[in-house]
């Protein structure tokens, strides 16, 4: 699975909070969630993004409350790989399990605006803008699976769980 798009950079502690406001929570419309992504932080996200871009951060992306709305919100709202320095433990995985991949690497060689290009499960991510490879920390197997599935229900119900 070969993803491509466009670096909306941020810095480090982006929490849950800010990603997705607990007002917004009581609900189960993905778009709703969507249109209110990371309004808090930059309210003009929505505009920024556009369908497969990429949401680059700095340490301890997703921290804060372990609410799945998070990760559901980023991946409705058209955004198709999230990189980071560090991430929330607890948001990495609801990540993984809703089919959302992650990029654990430096940031430093990305800029707002670059062009990234990444295959699921590679431990290279080309910054096609600069002409840069940029090492990135190689996901499991079992969750590059997870991953090309669409997340842990597809997966599960095309393998069961004794492939895990």
């Amino acid at each position: 699975m070969k993803l491509k798009g466009k670096a909306l950079k941020y810095g480090d502690n982006i929490d849950t909070d800010v990603i997705i406001p607990g007002k917004y929570t009581k609900t189960l419309n993905m778009k709703e969630l969507a249109d209110h992504v990371m309004e808090d932080l930059d309210p003009d996200f929505k505009n920024k993004l556009q369908n497969g871009d990429f949401l680059v951060a700095g340490h301890n992306f997703g921290c804060g409350s372990s609410r799945e709305q998070a990760p559901l919100a980023l991946k409705h709202a058209g955004v198709s790989c999230i990189i980071a320095e560090s991430f929330a433990r607890i948001f990495y995985r609801n990540a993984i399990n809703i089919g959302l991949p992650l990029i654990e690497c430096k940031i430093d060689e990305i800029k707002n605006g670059d062009i990234l290009e990444y295959v699921v499960g590679s431990s290279k991510l080309h910054n096609l803008t600069t002409q840069k490879i940029i090492e990135v920390k190689p996901l499991p197997q079992i969750m590059t699976s997870i991953l090309k599935e669409g997340g842990l229900v597809n997966y599960l119900k095309k393998y069961g769980c004794y492939k895990l």
